[in-house]
This record gives structure tokens, C-alpha cells and sequence, in this order.
């Protein structure tokens, strides 16, 4: 038996979530379907980061045991011809049988996109928050600066969080806008239920007036939801990447670029070659893909 570890990459607009729920599909249950269909097995993927309905990752992390005889390296091409368009395994690899990417050290990156201006784009509608009135950019970073370090984010959660402890560490939080677009950018050792989306509703608010860039710190020291800002809504999100302990700096250098889409592209175009080594195994789902991409 081997463990293989998955860096996947969704766009959740039409998905429940991550994690296998009854009221609708998720990007687990579609990733468990897929690599069970690949593998002659019964799959059931561990996720390192479940994320929300509506929200995107460009880098989740998941692994799955298997005795498929498939080089690891290979399983992410592979599994892709099997897959939606909206999910794309980006690489696969072995990891130790022990290897778990919830229980590991690690830095999580992700961001939040804004549109800033009169009229909403629809063209943007699926991957960020419209937000019509000026934002003030200035007063946004000088907020940004409070949530840098180790603090109890209590205010910052959904008000029925189950953990142990509220206390998390950010390292960097950027703000920065080009042209129409605000992007948020926040890397951390770990985060809250919705507190990513949370901190970002509250720096827009800071943006319009609402609140002056120094109430973050007294949000923090309150510990009561209802001093922060509102949730913004799951769709600007998107989880850039996890990091763990002893991952090359080049890799963690990766992360923190703007990740170019291409890569997605390439993984998906490559996954049509690599389906012709597995048309034997399946033969009538290999033809019905391609027949159904050409409708």
C-alpha cells in the first residue's frame, strides 16, 4: 500500500465545498469517484484544507492509499482525463504511509479578489466580490498591519467554531490594487472557519469609512464576532497553497507568485495523451469523454 499525496486545483462555483455533504456535490466526492475509477479501488481522499462552498484552490493538498501499480507521478495525468473541467489534479507524488496534510506544520496562503468599481463585471462574477462605493487603500494596509503576529481571532470566526483554541499566527498580509482589482493576500500557520472572508469584509469596511484602521486592534482584544465586519461573500476567495516544513524554498517561492493559469491548462491537455495509456482499461469512458468534449 502507498500514499499519495495530491496538489489540486478547483474552481468551486458550482461545487458544496470541499468536504462530502448530503445537500449537494462536492470536490471530494468527485475526486473519490475518479480516482476509484482509475484505480480499480475504493478511494477516499483526506483533505488538508476544507474549504467552503463557492470558494477556489489553486493548491489544496489531499492524499489517498492505493496498491495501483500507476508511478505516482503519473496518477495526476492520468486521473485528469477522468475528471471535470473545474478540477484538475496539478501534481501527485508519494509521501510516507504516516504522511497526514491536516497534522503537519504549514503555511497557508490565500487571497481574496475585489472589484472596485461603478458596474459589476460579469465576467468576473465567479472568482470575486463587486463592491460598488471607493475603498480607500491606504486605510485598508494601515488596518492590514494590526492582524500581523500571534492573536486570539475569536472575533474573527463564525460564532459556533469548534476548535480548542482561537489563537492563530499571520505572517504576512498584503493589500494591493491594480487598476479596478483589490487583491488581498494573507499567509498564516492556520485559520478559523470563514475568518479569511471575515477579515477581508472588515478591511473593506475600513475601506469605505466604517471603521478607522486602528478599532482592528481593539476588534481583537474584544473577542465578540459582532465587532468585525461582515463576511465577505466565498467566491473573491481562493486558497493559493500550503506550504509544509521542509518543502524547498523554491517551491514556497511558488506559492507566493501570482500562479499562472497555463499550468492548469498544460496539466489538462496532457491528461488527453495520458488517457490513451488507460482507453484499454476503460474504453467505452475514454470515448464517451472525448465524444462529449466535441459536442
Amino acid at each position: 500500500m502507498r500514499r499519495i499525496k495530491l496538489t489540486v486545483a478547483y474552481d468551486g462555483t458550482d461545487y458544496c465545498g470541499w468536504q462530502i455533504q448530503p445537500n449537494g456535490i462536492t470536490v471530494e466526492e468527485v475526486l473519490n469517484k475518479a480516482l476509484s475509477d482509475l484505480t480499480k479501488e475504493t478511494v477516499k481522499v483526506i483533505g488538508a484544507s476544507r474549504t467552503d462552498a463557492g470558494v477556489h484552490a489553486r493548491g489544496n493538498v489531499a492524499v489517498f492509499d492505493t496498491k495501483s501499480p500507476i508511478p505516482p507521478e503519473r496518477i495526476a495525468y492520468a486521473v485528469n482525463a477522468l475528471l471535470p473541467d473545474d478540477i484538475v489534479v496539478m501534481r501527485s507524488e508519494e509521501v510516507g504511509c504516516d504522511w497526514h496534510p491536516r497534522y503537519q506544520n504549514s503555511i497557508k496562503t490565500y487571497e481574496y479578489t475585489i472589484v472596485n468599481r461603478e458596474m459589476p463585471d460579469p465576467l468576473r462574477r465567479r472568482d470575486s466580490w463587486f463592491v460598488s462605493f471607493p475603498l480607500d487603500i491606504d486605510d485598508m494596509k494601515k488596518a492590514a498591519r494590526y492582524f500581523i503576529g500571534e492573536h486570539d481571532f475569536k472575533t474573527f470566526c463564525s460564532v459556533h467554531t469548534g476548535v480548542k483554541t482561537t489563537v492563530r499566527r499571520i505572517d504576512s498580509l498584503d493589500v494591493e490594487k491594480k487598476g479596478e482589482r483589490i487583491k488581498i493576500r494573507i499567509s498564516g500557520n492556520g485559520f478559523l472557519y470563514n475568518m479569511v472572508r471575515i477579515i477581508a469584509g472588515t478591511l473593506v469596511e475600513v475601506g469605505r469609512g466604517a471603521f478607522a484602521p486602528s478599532e482592528v486592534k481593539e476588534m481583537l482584544e474584544q473577542k465578540e464576532r459582532g465587532r468585525a465586519g461582515a463576511t465577505a461573500p466565498p467566491q473573491g476567495l481562493v486558497l493559493l497553497g500550503i506550504v509544509y516544513d521542509g518543502q524547498a524554498d523554491t517551491e514556497r517561492g511558488q506559492i507566493q507568485k501570482d500562479t499562472d493559469s497555463s499550468r492548469m491548462r498544460a496539466a489538462r491537455a496532457f491528461s488527453s495523451i495520458c488517457a490513451f495509456m488507460w482507453a484499454s482499461l476503460q474504453p467505452s469512458a475514454f470515448f464517451r469523454r472525448f465524444s462529449s468534449s466535441r459536442a
